[in-house]
């Protein structure tokens, strides 16, 4: 989901950017001034609750957000100590940062707030409010949730989208996720208005790439380039179908069936663009079955590498819209290729594939030769409960109430079970 903040996959690829920049600087820097040899970088500290092993600087909010959002698909429960983490990590304004290494120290205006991690956390928080048998508990976490809901809402610019930092430029990417987080709440994304009236559905419109046009029609662009030009993004698409529909990264494939097409409109909706992105996405799965990621700068081997984030994103979009059919070669694809990348990303890799198979409304458990949420909640404390068996495609979560009735189910369980739960994963 891309050179900009685009959030759905493990890596936040501004922190790959960054990193390899800093190798080619490093490269590049002439003999007389190099600096000597690099002491080995010491291994990250994990803070307690937190999912995954790796450097959470860059995506600690949102691979443990992710994480919760798929395990309660599944009807898992996170630990509490998973919750108090994530919790934690709010400033006073309900706004979220990529990571605070120290929860103690008040948010001041140094504190780099970040849209996306506030998004995919209030999505986050409010799945596991029903968990909860505390009732302070659970009315400080309907506090957090209005809180990061208010924020989001207060930095909304002025063409009705977000940008990945408030105040930075709208793009794809950072208002589908602000618009998922909303529809999860139960609100009406079409009903937030700026204060010159514009909704996120006009700024998402704004990157919609006409059918007519010859290079990647139906896509999306993440933002127009220095010139003002769309240019086809397959991230921001997979972001924008789904959000342009009202649904959340939690969605499940819908019926009937309903083959994406691409068709201009003489006055364009965002529904309609939202089916011409599916079109899009269907035509570009249709060769390999994956979406591909360019070469990082200074890569010897120029070949495009599959994307195994944006091909999961790009299953959820296709279901969810009802394409379901385009998504299957897509998905099959993911069952056969993905337990290496998920093991080496961690939590917002198994995630993505858990919500992926959530979408397609399959066994997570019987992903190939992989139990994806067992491989999740490995990555982070125990959960306090884990249902035996997966959710029912009529029972399994959606985009609203189903959380509720698999916390219903989960307490049933907890009897007889007595387990513990947590979470990790992002991009940019």
């Amino acid at each position: 989901m891309t050179t900009g903040p685009a959030r759905m996959t493990t890596v936040r690829r501004g922190a790959a950017a960054f990193a390899a920049a800093a190798v080619l600087c490093t490269a590049m820097a002439p003999a007389a001034i190099a600096a000597p040899s690099p002491t080995p970088t010491p291994a990250p500290v994990i803070p307690a609750g937190l999912y995954g092993t790796k450097d959470p600087t860059y995506d600690g909010v949102w691979r443990q957000s992710l994480a919760f959002i798929a395990q309660r698909t599944q009807g898992v429960q996170p630990a509490a100590q998973a919750v108090a983490w994530l919790s934690g990590q709010q400033c006073e304004s309900g706004a979220f940062a990529s990571y605070r290494p120290d929860p103690a120290k008040p948010c001041d205006p140094a504190t780099m707030l970040d849209t996306n991690a506030t998004a995919v956390a209030v999505q986050a928080l409010a799945a596991v409010k029903p968990g909860s048998t505390d009732r302070a508990a659970q009315e400080k976490l309907g506090k957090a949730v209005d809180a990061a809901a208010g924020w989001l809402k207060g930095v909304q610019n002025k063409d009705g989208g977000w940008g990945y930092n408030p105040g930075s430029p709208s793009d794809a990417n950072s208002t589908s996720i602000v618009i998922g987080a909303l529809a999860a709440l139960g609100q009406k994304p079409g009903e937030v208005k700026s204060a010159e009236g514009r909704t996120p559905y006009d700024a998402l419109l704004s990157f919609a790439i006409p059918c007519a046009t010859k290079d990647g029609a139906g896509a999306f662009a993440y933002q127009p380039d220095k010139n003002g030009k769309l240019l086809a993004n397959a991230d921001a698409t997979a972001a924008a179908a789904l959000a342009g529909i009202g649904k959340s990264i939690a969605a499940r494939s819908v019926t009937p069936a309903q083959a994406p097409t691409c068709t201009d409109l003489a006055e364009p909706t965002i529904e309609r663009a939202a089916r011409n992105g599916a079109s899009y996405l269907a035509g570009a799965l249709a060769g390999t079955g994956h979406l591909n990621t360019p070469p990082m700068p200074g890569a010897t081997d120029p070949t495009p590498l599959p994307d195994h984030g944006n091909t999961a994103d790009a299953v959820v979009a296709l279901a969810a819209s009802g394409a379901t059919k385009e998504a299957e070669g897509a998905f099959a694809w993911l069952r056969q290729n993905s337990a290496a990348w998920a093991k080496e990303n961690g939590p917002a890799a198994y995630a993505q594939l858990v919500l992926a198979a959530n979408a397609m409304r399959t066994d997570p458990r019987a992903f190939g030769s992989v139990d994806l949420v067992k491989e999740l909640n490995a990555t982070g404390p125990a959960p306090q409960a884990v249902p035996s068996a997966t959710p029912s495609a009529s029972e399994g979560a959606g985009d609203s109430g189903s959380f509720d009735v698999w916390w219903i189910i989960g307490i049933g369980m907890v009897v007889g079970v007595g387990i513990g739960f947590l979470v990790s994963g992002r991009k940019k």
